[in-house]
């Protein structure tokens, strides 16, 4: 059995992805049984703030399956295709993912030992600027992860992020942008 690589997958789908406004932030390929399943994670580029919003998951994962199904990269072995968007508590590894939290709420650990949780206002090439205009240089934070806000006092100072809204006319709120439940769409190829 021919193996496929993550990397060559990653060729095939990112140009598809960046189509839909997205970026791939992980492909893993992992053995289930007689089948594998193929995770592509997306997310927005680090220009944008807020969550992706999971009408546009749902387009990259038909376009995904599509490039799949056109191309051999998976071989003959069945395979199950998960597209998802990172979830809220996704680990701050990288300085485009700190780009992207700009305005949220996030939970700092420095070198020193030190917890702070306070609003990420800017990231630059010289490290994060939380509330009150204090810096943290990156030699000095050792991780980070957003904060999940459920009530936020003073959205005023927030950028504008799509909440959601009764789109099926029966009262109900309609998806939350950025939320992790339900961004998966899933396929059998």
């Amino acid at each position: 059995m021919a193996t496929t690589s993550a990397q060559a997958v990653r060729a095939l789908v990112e140009p598809v992805v960046a189509r839909s406004g997205l970026v791939v932030e992980d492909v893993t390929i992992t053995p289930a049984g007689r089948r594998r399943v193929l995770r592509v994670t997306v997310d927005l580029p680090e220009t944008e703030v807020g969550g992706v919003a999971m009408d546009t998951v749902a387009r990259a994962a038909q376009d995904v399956s599509a490039a799949l199904d056109e191309g051999d990269v998976m071989g003959g072995t069945p395979y199950v295709l998960e597209v998802s968007s990172p979830g809220a508590d996704r680990p701050l590894t990288q300085r485009r993912h700190w780009m992207r939290a700009r305005g949220r709420l996030v939970h700092v650990v420095t070198r020193s030992g030190e917890g702070l949780e306070a609003r990420l206002i800017a990231v630059d090439d010289e490290g994060i600027v939380v509330a009150e205009g204090r810096r943290l240089p990156w030699a000095e934070v050792v991780r980070g992860r957003v904060e999940v806000e459920f009530g936020r006092l003073n959205v005023d100072d927030a950028p504008d992020q799509d909440m959601g809204d009764d789109e099926a006319g029966d009262g109900a709120p309609g998806p939350v942008a950025g939320s992790d439940i339900g961004d998966d769409a899933g396929r059998e190829g």
